[in-house]
């Protein structure tokens, strides 16, 4: 067996960075930006009025001035203004020329087209700048998920593409002879395909893009179908049958399609039996069954290789610490990935910890992490954990 962190090692030298395709930005969000991109224009693209009021050279109270003409947002007032006259403006207009401050309208008194400014009178000035936000040439750096604030600042710098490295193509099949489809009626010896679907939501969440494959049965023939189907991805992912059992065959049939697998077996748990490799140009990576074991994997392992796939930098997935709740006894000798809930006393592992319990899994919103080894830790004890 070999570690967590060689498992990741090993998992990012087989990972591929995907090519780069640019997308409208009303399609970014979500994506990973793969170059900078700089900004085309100014912005503001003037200076602009930040309040509703009064375009001024000066002001101070008592001063008296003529309105001599409007600015509005989108149209400007033609002149500029000078002393003793004002420009009644607003907000995202552009500022006159001559003009120093904007008077808040609040802070005047106006009778036909005078205006006196009353004893309120605030600092000032109430003028953005322009290129205040960000000039010409000002770059967004890559990589970055687009966040729905970066769509906005993007196409405020005129970008109406963006260049993103393209979504991964995963392909999943969960084999077993006791597996049936959600909606089905299981046979009295069969259970429901759960990590199917929980391993899609969490491809789709990262930003991959999964799709399902039939169900396979404990046959090599059922399984050489699955695995030509799942042509054309980028990353095979198969749930099930890669333990030693006399039942488990996807390691068996995939080495006799070619897989040149890299490892086998990590020491971890939940999720020791995990096999990598790459199989007819793709990456391939063999869940345990489980339930909770394919769902840690996928937190541990599937979700960095993706990050990385998307051109992400190669990392384990974020770790972040917190004071324990409840007091914890030693560990043994593989890494342990316990679900665990956050409190404002502290986070909290579950006392039931076996890998098919997936209602722990469900009520649970980080992975407390054990190193092998690791003695009893008393309440208040700092431990690491991975947020689900």
């Amino acid at each position: 067996m070999i570690s967590v962190a060689e498992a990741l090692d090993q998992l990012f030298a087989l990972t591929p960075t995907l090519p780069v395709e640019e997308v409208p930005l009303i399609k970014a969000n979500g994506r990973v930006l793969a170059r900078a991109v700089s900004a085309t224009r100014n912005q503001p693209p003037f200076s602009a009025s930040a309040m509703d009021g009064y375009a001024v050279v000066a002001a101070a109270p008592g001063d008296s001035f003529t309105v001599i003409g409007e600015a509005a947002a989108g149209s400007r007032h033609a002149g500029p203004v000078g002393a003793g006259e004002a420009v009644r403006i607003f907000t995202g207009a552009p500022v006159p020329e001559g003009a120093t401050r904007i008077v808040i309208q609040e802070d005047v008194t106006r009778d036909g087209d005078r205006i006196t400014v009353t004893d309120a009178l605030d600092k000032g000035p109430h003028i953005r700048p322009e290129g205040d936000d960000f000039r010409i040439g000002q770059t967004v750096s890559a990589p970055v998920r687009l966040t729905p604030a970066i769509v906005a600042l993007l196409a405020s710098m005129n970008i109406a593409k963006a260049p993103v490295f393209r979504q991964p193509e995963v392909a999943i099949l969960s084999t077993g002879d006791e597996l049936v489809m959600p909606g089905e009626t299981p046979g009295p010896d069969q259970i429901i395909a759960s990590n199917t679907f929980g391993l899609h939501a969490l491809l789709s969440d990262l930003g991959a893009r999964p799709r399902l494959l039939p169900l396979a049965r404990d046959n090599e023939a059922s399984l050489r179908t699955a695995f030509e189907l799942a042509q054309g991805a980028d990353l095979v992912i198969t749930i099930g049958g890669a333990s030693v059992g006399d039942h488990d065959l996807v390691g068996k049939v995939a080495g006799d399609l070619g897989m040149d697998r890299a490892f086998y077996k990590v020491a971890m748990r939940p999720g020791k039996p995990l096999m990598a490799g790459r199989l007819n140009g793709a990456m391939m990576i063999g869940l345990p069954g489980n339930p909770v074991s394919a769902m840690v994997c996928g937190h541990v392992f599937v979700a960095p290789v993706i990050r990385a796939m998307l051109g992400l930098p190669r990392a384990a997935a974020p770790r972040a610490q917190m004071a324990l709740a409840e007091p914890l006894p030693a560990n043994g000798p593989r890494e342990h990935y316990m679900r665990a809930r956050r409190t404002p006393e502290g986070i909290i592992a579950d006392q039931r910890q076996d890998s098919a319990l997936l209602s722990v899994l469900g009520q649970s919103d980080a992975l407390l992490i054990r190193a092998p080894n690791d003695p009893a830790q008393d309440t208040g004890a700092l431990v690491d954990y991975i947020p689900i």
